[in-house]
């Protein structure tokens, strides 16, 4: 009796001992999860100076004075910027306003990224001194500039200037193009999970100044017409104790890359063309990989953003049109389910059309992106913070509310991510000065109205001028 008694209190014991073990697990576990946290506490975009702005005639003259251009050459030009969706307020780098686009220096590449970063920064570091009150305080440095790669580092220049810690962990990230913003805050998500209460800075701009193309392939010179100036410096924490200062938290990342395809690999590539000038080359291929791209990353993101009733009567749609392939009704997936406002990457007109008929979106919610390519034109891996900066200048943005930005880049990658709204946003931003007058009422292009009377006599006669 007593050896069962014995037996019976063993096996008692080895199961609350093994439930303790798992209840111990289950608590770590949940524990971690809670420090995995991603809050954006604050976010400043670059507005270049005045003199910098690309008026339509400011942008005729570099055009003209390519001497490598000839008429055809200059009718796509001119064609290309009536279609680009790009206003006349962009702005550019100084080299190129001051007729130097064919030789320039390391010293015009270092200025033109100390007065992006610099500026960003300085303003950021003002708006979060109540929490963060030294650079000191920062943890994580990421710096992403996808055409510039100097010794020392951009990020080590930044520790220099404001004297930051010896125990900084900093990177530098290169070759990313316009995605290189979601990869870099995918990397300080990363970083957060161990370790624990730190602050990282997130640094997103593009060095165009020296990468300006000067030769006369039409697929090359297409990265002038669309590219612009700017930038933005980004703040981050896991720190609990600074979530009512967040403004933003980080709920779902998905990383995407298409770079083992040859022709996705090449549709978006850094070359020189035959005459050795140095450029940008994007291909008709593009769009192809931009939507194989797109497909496979909402395999994966759909299902975390989405709620399941809107998975589940995406389910039965596609059965009954699979049965009855004589209607012809499309069922898709109704994405504001999922999020209330859309920050797609203002790479271009056709990039903003293209996500729109894809996700089924209203040109209310393209509105903020189309916006801000009109305003400040392509700033490549800082596009997405002035997408961001029209939302909160409109005061669109509500506690709750989900922000979903989608982006591509060069490789052939698709990052996308999700972002809960922390509370109400009404900030002073980079739009501060305009946003009364957006959206306009008609999106004329400034091209089409001073140059569409352009024809070949005229471009002939400007050929032979030079």
């Amino acid at each position: 009796m007593s050896l069962v008694f014995g037996m019976e209190f063993l096996m008692v014991v080895s199961i609350v001992v093994s439930l303790s073990y798992a209840l111990a697990y289950l608590l770590n576990h949940l524990l971690r999860r809670r420090d995995q946290c991603c809050y954006m506490l604050a976010y400043e975009c670059y507005k270049p100076p005045e003199e910098t702005k690309l008026s339509t005639d400011s942008c005729a003259q570099i055009v003209f004075r390519n001497k490598n251009l000839g008429v055809d050459e200059y009718r796509f030009l001119l064609k290309t910027m009536v279609s680009s969706g790009i206003g006349e307020e962009t702005y550019c780098p100084k080299n190129v306003m001051e007729g130097r686009e064919e030789t320039p220096t390391l010293a015009d590449a270092l200025a033109e990224m100390d007065e992006v970063i610099f500026t960003t920064l300085d303003n950021l570091f003002a708006k979060t001194k109540s929490f963060i009150t030294s650079p000191s305080e920062i943890d994580i440095l990421v710096v992403n500039v996808s055409l510039l790669s100097v010794a020392p580092s951009l990020t080590s220049r930044i520790v220099n200037r404001y004297k930051m810690r010896e125990n900084v962990m900093s990177f530098n990230l290169s070759g990313m193009g316009c995605s290189a913003s979601i990869v870099a805050i995918d990397l300080v998500q990363h970083l957060f999970k161990n370790h624990k209460k730190v602050n990282a800075i997130v640094i997103s701009t593009e060095s165009f100044g020296p990468n300006w193309y000067c030769g006369k392939e039409k697929s090359m010179m297409l990265s002038n017409c669309l590219f612009r100036s700017g930038g933005c410096s980004m703040l981050f924490t896991n720190n609990r104790c600074l979530k009512q200062r967040a403004i933003l938290q980080l709920k779902h990342l998905v990383r995407t890359h298409l770079g083992a395809d040859d022709e996705a690999y090449q549709c978006c590539i850094q070359l020189e063309d035959d005459k050795g000038y140095q450029g940008f080359r994007l291909t008709k291929k593009l769009t192809k990989a931009a939507s194989k791209a797109l497909k496979l990353n909402l395999k994966v993101l759909v299902p975390k953003i989405l709620p399941m009733r809107e998975l589940l009567r995406f389910f039965i749609s596609n059965n009954l049109r699979n049965k009855k392939r004589h209607n012809k009704t499309s069922f898709g997936l109704n994405f504001k389910t999922g999020a209330e406002h859309f920050c797609i990457h203002p790479g271009g007109r056709a990039v903003i059309d293209g996500v729109g008929m894809s996700l089924g979106l209203s040109e209310e919610d393209l509105e903020p992106s189309r916006m801000a390519l009109h305003r400040f034109g392509n700033t490549s891996a800082g596009g997405f913070w002035y997408v961001l900066g029209y939302m909160e200048a409109k005061k669109r943005l509500k506690r709750g509310d989900r922000i979903l930005m989608m982006s591509f880049g060069a490789g052939f990658k698709c990052n996308n991510c999700l972002w809960e709204v922390m509370k109400n946003l009404d900030d002073v931003n980079v739009w501060k000065d305009c946003i009364d007058q957006y959206p306009p009422k008609s999106l004329v292009n400034p091209f089409m109205e001073k140059y569409s009377w352009i024809n070949d006599d005229y471009l002939g006669f400007v050929r032979f001028q030079r």
